[in-house]
């Protein structure tokens, strides 16, 4: 961890000079003569602490603390008062939000401890933003599954239900073979959304565990998967360039290839003859390189940077669940890598992926 940054504001600059001096092995010193030289340094740089003396001939301590509370409000405010400045220590607490005030001459040791304490509560009440954040994500994530999950698992089973009823109230058998059809569509949609769900459970609840992987065989499961599951003409075209060992967790990668050769397959432009994807790999010391290409359907513009968003359909030409590509994102995000794509309507979509070596 770097040191911790304080600023220091005072007017007198012999003051400023002293507190530079004593603490720059400790901290990473900042001092400003004025309250507005404090903004600047406050707009420029990220400081958790400022020291600011209360009697400063053009703005007080207090009154800086107050100039900043709607612009640097989790900045940790300590003020030095003499011993007559009583009204000011009522006022740094009421107005300035002060965390503590010290008298002066300010003591080293008296220092250290407030800028120590100070600076724990920073770092608290930073991981809980963080983690009210990442709540408030997880309750918006809930919402949508819950009524997405609803929805996607009942239609399905609707229309088995309406098939099932239509069929008793011809009371004949002549459109068997089409209802059959129709139900086993149904029980296809119902089965790749639980699927999806899974791969949504086991990527969110599995920790890293890192193993060697074989892109050739890792690919020629996820596609002779896809293919068992789903029929297709389409015309694989693979190219793997693995000389050396790479790892990484092979679980969440398999999820992400896997959604990703799917997308590939549902989303084919059944209107060309010749239908394809391309997968090339390239592994080096640092990282895979995985680009994933169809000359599918493609994705309109201004739909593309929508596409990982849970539940979010680009199109209704197929009955896909929406949660694929969420599922590739927070795969890879989960491997600390990336993920770009490319997309032109009625041409076709090509997803990259950069994957760090965790080999070395």
């Amino acid at each position: 961890m770097g040191k911790i940054a304080v600023l220091y504001i005072d007017d007198e600059r012999h003051n400023l000079y002293a507190f530079r001096a004593t603490f720059r092995l400790e901290y990473e010193v900042f001092i400003a003569e004025s309250a507005e030289e404090a903004r600047q340094l406050l707009r420029n740089h990220q400081i958790p602490i400022v020291i600011a003396d209360q009697r400063m001939p053009k703005e007080t301590g207090i009154e800086f603390f107050e100039s900043i509370m709607s612009t640097h409000p989790q900045v940790m405010r300590i003020l030095l008062t003499g011993y007559t400045d009583i009204q000011a220590v009522i006022n740094a607490v009421n107005l300035g939000n002060v965390f503590r005030y010290l008298q002066k001459p300010w003591k080293e040791e008296e220092i250290r401890t407030a800028i120590t304490q100070a600076y724990e509560i920073y770092q608290t009440r930073a991981q809980l933003v963080i983690k009210n954040k990442e709540l408030e994500l997880a309750y918006s994530e809930l919402d949508k599954f819950v009524y997405s999950a609803s929805h996607d698992m009942r239609s399905p089973l609707m229309s088995i239900l309406g098939v099932v009823k239509l069929a008793r109230m011809e009371g004949d058998f002549t459109n068997t073979k089409a209802y059959f059809s129709m139900i086993e569509e149904s029980v296809e949609r119902l089965d790749g959304f639980i699927k999806s769900i899974i791969d949504y459970y086991r990527n969110k609840r599995n920790s890293f565990h890192p193993s060697e992987i074989d892109f050739k065989d890792m690919v020629d499961f996820c596609i002779q998967n896809q293919l068992h599951l789903e029929e297709t003409d389409l015309n694989f075209k693979i190219n793997i360039d693995q000389k050396q060992s790479f790892v990484s967790d092979k679980l969440k990668l398999g999820i992400a290839l896997s959604n990703l050769i799917s997308n590939g397959i549902k989303y084919q432009d059944h209107n060309k003859t010749e239908k394809q994807v391309s997968i090339d790999i390239k592994v080096d010391a640092q990282k895979a390189t995985i680009r994933i290409a169809d000359n599918g359907i493609g994705i309109k513009e201004g739909e593309v940077e929508k596409i990982f968003r849970m539940f979010y359909r680009a199109t209704n030409m197929n009955p896909g669940s929406g949660i694929g590509l969420y599922i590739v994102k927070d795969a890879v995000e989960q491997l600390a890598g990336s993920i770009t794509v490319e997309s032109i309507y009625g041409q076709g979509s090509t997803f990259e992926l950069n994957i760090p070596n965790q080999s070395s």
